[in-house]
């Protein structure tokens, strides 16, 4: 079974603990680029046992091509989400993306 792991500073990630994924915290882009490789190579299989990744996006900020490693890998499927200082526009500009790239012309 695939498991969903939350990348980020402890303020921002404490709170999906609560609701059962797992959290993993990282203050600096070292840490977190050593934590995000670590969560989606496999552990003895094919794919990653993260199905799902979730960063945040003060820290995607920083590492655009580790994550663009994974764009188009099936599992994980790395998403951002805002911080605890708020949205600064990265996720939803990803997903615009994605669906331009799926749709193949600008939706909005």
């Amino acid at each position: 079974m695939y498991k969903i792991a939350v990348l980020g500073d402890r303020d921002s990630v404490m709170g999906f603990k609560a609701l059962g994924l797992e959290t993993f915290f990282a203050e600096d882009a070292e840490q977190a680029r050593h934590t995000l490789h670590r969560l989606a190579k496999p552990a003895g299989g094919a794919q990653s046992d993260y199905a799902i990744i979730y960063i945040t996006e003060q820290l995607a900020e920083l590492l655009s091509a580790d994550i663009d490693r994974y764009k188009t890998s099936v599992t994980p499927a790395v998403i951002l989400i805002p911080g605890k200082t708020g949205s600064l526009g990265l996720g939803a500009r990803a997903l615009q993306n994605a669906v331009e790239r799926a749709v193949g012309a600008d939706i909005g």
